[in-house]
């Protein structure tokens, strides 16, 4: 039997005690943000024994967390490039996702990169060494061949059987490997900020950093407009693209990267594609099946400039340039009647000084101490989300002179991790388990009373009534954009959205009542 939620539970009326005892408190540490390196900095510092309120002016996995390509990297690129460490720290937090945290959240991905007549043979023997290296990272890694299986040469055959949509004529075969994929990014963190309330931290969404200090904020509640102070011994700046205009001397070079969301019919196949980009050496197009039916295609790799926008929206230049990169590898193109979405995220880089595109800066994290002590940490990417957290934290102990026990994140399962052999004997379905793990079987339980529960909440679509209601009961969702939007991803198209706006309203003014 799976035990209820209990401490890890987030909703509206935790929020408002929380809240309402905040202000005549210091806290060991206040966390401002959370994204994934947000609420694992969150986690990890509440799991040392030190008390944590951790704020974000809208909601969990409100920025560049919601926006990635849902997958759990490796480091191979890195590994190309020469960043020998970035690419082993990557290696080593994929297989702590896939076989200890989150084995519920993270599952293998197979990717076929095809040898076109575009990919001259020099490039695919280069390409093959490439993935027999990441076949070596992943065992120095440590993640064993049954949770990440080995790359292999495929016949042209076995090619169009896992990557039907390919063109036929020059086709010579494929390479196949394999990488880490999140059933959703937003589930993740979503994942991380409820382990971290179960060991005490107080996630409070709706509430704004209006002033950052290193001894506190001063903060907004979002909800009523009234200002408090927050008093904590030590602050982390986790805000991603919007860390810069909480402290001084923090100057990001923010990169955009958009994806394409297309109907299942015009890319068939479980498989995900590396559709080599052409003149660019190195660098592929990725096709992303998703469980939920659709198909994620991208990424660019764009400067934003300018202000950082609350939703990044693509350009009609990036989306060109995906379905013409897409269209040259596919027997039939996608057409844009195919494209039921589109999304973009900003990645907080670092800006350096050095110059050149923002793809030719350093995905390596770093944690900036300001000189009134508030710990600042930007970069780096969603895999290596609790490494940043922990650096975070250690940096923030260490400057303010905390007593805070050793990291234990790396060891710490996620809300609903399980084994994958406990995963399979749960009474729930499979989509359910994928996506909420242990929890699954409560979620199911759900429908006992009300069996709409266990209905779509629109035709066509996976997600279940039951989904909703849980995002409001245990997930800390206050309105129908975070149940939408962040907690289940039905936003991503506009029409399924409108479709099912008015369930999760009902749902969302139910709680307030």
């Amino acid at each position: 039997m799976t035990n209820a939620p209990g401490r890890s539970s987030l909703n509206r009326e935790r929020r408002a005690r929380e809240l309402a005892a905040l202000p005549g408190e210091v806290v060991d540490v206040l966390v401002v943000g959370l994204g994934a390196t947000g609420a694992g900095a969150a986690l990890d510092a509440a799991s040392r024994g030190l008390s944590v309120a951790a704020i974000d002016a809208h909601d969990l996995a409100f920025g560049t967390s919601r926006w990635s390509s849902k997958l759990i990297h490796g480091g191979l690129r890195y590994l190309a490039s020469g960043q020998v460490d970035v690419a082993y720290e990557s290696a080593v937090e994929r297989g702590t996702l896939l076989t200890r945290t989150a084995p519920h959240l993270v599952a293998a991905q197979p990717f076929v990169l095809p040898l076109t007549p575009l990919v001259p043979r020099t490039h695919a023997l280069v390409s093959r060494a490439g993935l027999h290296a990441g076949d070596a990272l992943r065992r120095a890694a440590g993640t064993p061949r049954s949770a990440l299986p080995r790359s292999r040469r495929l016949s042209a055959v076995e090619t169009l059987r896992a990557a039907p949509a390919l063109r036929r004529l020059g086709l010579r075969g494929g390479l196949l490997s394999w990488d880490g994929r999140l059933a959703d990014d937003a589930r993740l963190v979503t994942a991380i900020a409820r382990t971290a309330a179960a060991h005490g931290a107080r996630i409070l969404t709706r509430c704004r950093a209006v002033a950052l200090a290193g001894d506190g904020a001063l903060v907004r509640d979002e909800e009523t407009g009234r200002e408090f102070t927050v008093r904590a011994r030590a602050v982390v700046n986790a805000a991603g693209v919007w860390a810069g205009g909480l402290v001084d001397g923090v100057r990001l070079r923010p990169s955009r990267g958009t994806h394409l969301v297309v109907r299942p019919e015009a890319l068939p196949g479980r498989a995900g594609m590396q559709i080599p980009v052409p003149g660019e050496f190195g660098r592929f197009l990725l096709v992303l099946p998703q469980e939920d039916g659709r198909v994620y295609v991208g990424l660019t790799d764009e400067p934003a400039d300018g202000p950082i926008p609350d939703v990044p929206e693509p350009s009609p230049g990036e989306i060109g340039f995906l379905l013409d990169v897409l269209g040259a590898a596919l027997e039939v193109p996608v057409r844009p009647a195919d494209v039921v979405g589109a999304f973009a995220g900003l990645r907080p880089l670092l800006d350096t000084g050095a110059g050149g595109g923002t793809a030719d800066l350093s995905r390596r994290h770093a944690v900036l101490t300001s000189r009134d002590g508030v710990v600042t940490v930007v970069g780096g990417k969603l895999t290596t989300y609790r490494r940043m957290a922990q650096d975070a934290v250690d940096a923030a102990a260490a400057a303010r002179g905390l007593a805070a026990g050793p990291c234990r994140t790396a060891r710490i399962p996620l809300v609903g991790a399980a084994p994958p052999d406990r995963l399979a004997r749960l009474d729930a379905p499979q989509r359910l388990v994928r996506r909420y793990g242990a929890e699954a079987p409560l979620l199911a339980a759900l429908g006992a009373d009300d069996p709409a529960m266990l209905e779509p909440v629109v035709p066509g679509l996976p997600v279940l009534g039951a989904e909703l209601a849980w995002a409001v009961r245990h997930e800390g969702a206050l309105d129908a954009g975070d149940v939408l939007d962040r907690r289940t991803r039905i936003g991503l198209v506009a029409a399924d959205r409108a479709a099912a706006l008015p369930a999760a309203e009902a749902l969302t003014r139910a709680s307030t009542g």
